[in-house]
């Protein structure tokens, strides 16, 4: 004996009389269970930055306007699956939380934890950028390389 199958309650509402199972604990057909979520994930993504940030979620989405939608740094990553990271300076504000005139960009996670993981040092960073130009290793197997081949002759 099979129990009757659950319909959407919000498609009730909507007067929409389509035969969609709830296939998800509670109420909602996979469609409006979709949308809940997202605009739950929403919500707690502003009230987040507001609470650690000190920004509103619209001016979070307008910083993430004027940068083209797209990691500060890298400019790959769009934010499309997991939200762009706030970005802020560690040295203006003590503590778990931001004063907000410290943020200073969106980032996606890889690039902010490389940020952190440097310290917010500009020093490292053109340590980095050096490194990327003349890798030392190159220059050694270029010399080990010509001297095996002179050897050879």
């Amino acid at each position: 004996m099979s129990k009757p199958q659950k319909r959407c309650i919000d498609c009730e509402r909507d007067g929409i009389t389509s035969k969609r199972k709830t296939p998800h604990p509670g109420p909602r057909c996979a469609t409006h269970h979709r949308q809940v979520r997202k605009a739950r994930r929403s919500r707690t993504h502003a009230k987040r930055i507001e609470e650690v940030y000190s920004i509103t979620a619209e001016q979070y989405w307008a910083i993430y306007e004027a940068q083209g939608g797209k990691c500060a740094l890298c400019r790959r990553a769009t934010g499309a699956r997991k939200n762009l990271s706030v970005d802020h300076d560690h040295s203006c504000c003590n503590g778990p939380t931001s004063c907000g005139k410290c943020v200073r960009s969106l980032c996606c996670s890889a690039c902010n934890r490389m940020l952190g993981h440097i310290r917010d040092d500009p020093e490292i960073a053109e340590r980095i950028i050096h490194y990327l130009h003349y890798p030392p290793g190159r220059e050694l197997l270029d010399n080990w390389n010509a001297q095996s081949k002179a050897a050879t002759e």
